[in-house]
C-alpha cells in the first residue's frame, strides 16, 4: 500500500510539473506570437483578418470549408490579437460566428438530402454529382461571367450546379437508367447543390459581417 501510494504521488507530482511546464511554454509562445502579429499595428492586423475571412468565404464556392476557416481565423485573432481596444474580439463574436457556420452546414446538408440522392440517384451518382460540382465551380471561377466584381462568383455558382447535373447524369447513364430519369436526377442535383451553396454562402457572409462589426465596434 505504501509503495503504491508513493508511486501514485510521484506520478501525480510529475504530471503536475508537466502541466505547469506546458502552461509556461504556451504562455511564452502566446506572448511571442502576439508580439509578432501586433508589430505591424492593430489596424493592419484587423484589416488582414477581414480579408482572410472574405477569402475563406469565397472558397465555399469550390466545396472547401470556408466558413470554418473564417471561424478559425477569428478564434486565433481573439486569442492572439489585441486584448483591449476597439479592434479587440471577444468570445461572444467567436461564438456567434461558430453558430452561423453550423447553420450553414445544416442548410447545405438539408439541401443535399433533397438533391440527387432523394431523387433516386445511386451512391455513385451522388458522388459524381459532388465531384462534378467542384470541377464546375473551379472552371466557373476561372472563366467568370461578364459582370463586374460578381462575375466569377456567379459563374462558380452556376457552373457548380451544371457540373453537379452532368456528374449525376453521367453516372446514372452508365448504370443504364433512361434519359427521362437521368434528367430528373440531374435537375435535382443542380437545385440541391445550388440551394446548399447559396445557403452556406449566406451563412458565411454573416460570419464575415460578425468579424467586421467586432473589429469596428
Amino acid at each position: 500500500m505504501i509503495e503504491s501510494f508513493g508511486v501514485s504521488a510521484l506520478f501525480d507530482d510529475g504530471f503536475a510539473t508537466f502541466l505547469a511546464d506546458g502552461s509556461v511554454w504556451l504562455e511564452g509562445w502566446k506572448d511571442s506570437a502576439q508580439a509578432v502579429l501586433l508589430s505591424g499595428g492593430v489596424v493592419a492586423l484587423a484589416v488582414l483578418l477581414v480579408l482572410v475571412c472574405v477569402a475563406a468565404w469565397l472558397t465555399n464556392l469550390v466545396a472547401l470549408p470556408g466558413n470554418w476557416l473564417a471561424v478559425l481565423a477569428i478564434g486565433l485573432y481573439a486569442w492572439l490579437g489585441p486584448e483591449t481596444g476597439r479592434a479587440q474580439i471577444g468570445l461572444v463574436a467567436v461564438g456567434l460566428a461558430f453558430v452561423a457556420a453550423v447553420v450553414g452546414e445544416l442548410i447545405e446538408f438539408a439541401a443535399g438530402a433533397v438533391g440527387a440522392s432523394r431523387a433516386g440517384a445511386s451512391r455513385r451518382g451522388t458522388i459524381m454529382a459532388i465531384a462534378g460540382s467542384v470541377v464546375g465551380a473551379i472552371v466557373g471561377g476561372i472563366v467568370g461571367l461578364p459582370i463586374p466584381v460578381l462575375g466569377p462568383v456567379l459563374a462558380a455558382l452556376l457552373f457548380g450546379g451544371v457540373g453537379a447535373t452532368a456528374g449525376a447524369m453521367l453516372a446514372e447513364w452508365q448504370d443504364g437508367k433512361s434519359w427521362r430519369e437521368n434528367w430528373r436526377i440531374g435537375r435535382a442535383a443542380f437545385w440541391g447543390r445550388t440551394t446548399g451553396v447559396v445557403g452556406k454562402m449566406i451563412a458565411g457572409l454573416i460570419v464575415v459581417l460578425i468579424c467586421l462589426i467586432a473589429v469596428l465596434f
